[in-house]
């Protein structure tokens, strides 16, 4: 089987778990007697926001649980691990629905934004409140009479609020009715990144993981006491770093049919890496551009940003980030010591991050 193949079996069988847990979502609104409009609605909810991505975060339970428990996992492990995968694509779902309102945004994942459907518009508030309210339904339901179930239900409750505060500040530092670029700065941008992304785009996968694997709070190996969850953070909050930085510069650089956007960073005002970088190397007379251009409504002025991006060297600094980047993740990741081969559960090991920085370096979408 070629490695196309099995990567294509590896998601049909994912999304398979998905249909299973939809088709019950929409059995619980029928027995809670909603009207047949309503469960169709529902559906269509479930159907346009939760699948269709890359699918990265979902996936990378199943990985990681696999990777830890250094085995392949029984029918039953599967399931559970994939259904805690999807639930970080609930997740994502409910906060794309109500970030793409919040940008007046057009597309996502190369479809038209939720909102912008015929009939939709607001009703997209409440339909992404029903996408974060599937989470708790379903943990409830499968991992209620699991050892560690309130981890998983503090795990979700705090990757949300962390989420939410992080896009409070890039809210409030990069209103699009008012452009101030003296409001930004690299430090800022990296608190917003690891907050809005990190946290539950590469932190929640892993720690969803370890819970089901039975990894403790901290153990002896080697010699070494290991506090593994702050270890986790330690690698996987520069790691988000690192792929928001990449979105970043693909919504520069990146062709619509090559991101599933249309990149719309410079006139939505973003405090992203790139203005950042712009500001920290531009002259007077480019920094006026900036200020007269940047988060402006208006086509000529984005050009304009852009051609100034090219002319400060963006895509050389960040392609010298991106081999920094790596190369700086990779030492934290081997500083972890390895447990014997063959050993099953309470250990970290180093697989689980090196599959996830394998999985976005260079990547162009």
């Amino acid at each position: 089987m070629s490695a196309l193949d099995a990567k294509q079996q590896k998601r049909a069988r994912f999304q398979r778990v998905f249909d299973t847990i939809r088709d019950e979502l929409v059995e619980h609104m029928r027995s809670e007697n909603m009207p047949q409009e309503a469960v169709e609605w529902y559906k269509r909810n479930l159907d346009y926001n939760v699948p269709g991505g890359k699918l990265n975060r979902g996936l990378s339970v199943v990985d990681s649980v696999e990777i830890l428990r250094g085995r392949s996992l029984s029918d039953d492990e599967y399931f559970k691990s994939a259904l805690l995968g999807w639930l970080i694509e609930f997740l994502q779902a409910f906060f794309l629905v109500s970030d793409d309102i919040m940008d007046a945004s057009i597309t996502r994942r190369s479809q038209p934004c939720y909102y912008r459907l015929e009939g939709v518009g607001n009703i997209a508030i409440n339909d992404s409140f029903m996408l974060e309210g599937a989470i708790y339904h379903l943990l409830q339901k499968y991992f209620r009479s699991e050892p560690y179930y309130v981890h998983l239900l503090e795990s979700f409750h705090e990757t949300t609020y962390r989420t939410e505060m992080g896009q409070l500040v890039d809210l409030i530092t990069a209103p699009e009715d008012h452009v101030d670029l003296a409001r930004f700065s690299i430090q800022k941008h990296a608190f917003i990144v690891q907050y809005k992304t990190a946290y539950y785009s590469f932190y929640l996968s892993v720690a969803l993981a370890m819970r089901v694997c039975g990894v403790p709070e901290s153990y002896t190996l080697n010699g070494r006491t290991i506090e593994p969850y702050k270890v986790a953070l330690s690698i996987l909050l520069p790691l988000g770093e690192y792929f928001q930085i990449q979105d970043d510069f693909l919504d520069f650089h990146g062709t619509p049919e090559q991101i599933g956007k249309v990149g719309t960073d410079i006139v939505d005002n973003k405090c992203s890496w790139c203005i950042n970088i712009a500001l920290s190397v531009a002259n007077p007379e480019q920094r006026k551009i900036l200020d007269e251009c940047y988060g402006r409504k208006d086509a000529e002025m984005e050009a304009r940003v852009k051609a100034l991006y090219e002319e400060l060297g963006l895509p050389a600094r960040y392609r010298a980030y991106e081999e920094e980047a790596y190369q700086r993740i990779t030492t934290l990741i081997n500083d972890i010591p390895e447990p014997e081969p063959g050993t099953d559960n309470g250990f970290l090991r180093r697989e689980v991050f090196t599959s996830f920085l394998n999985k976005i370096y260079k990547r162009t979408k």
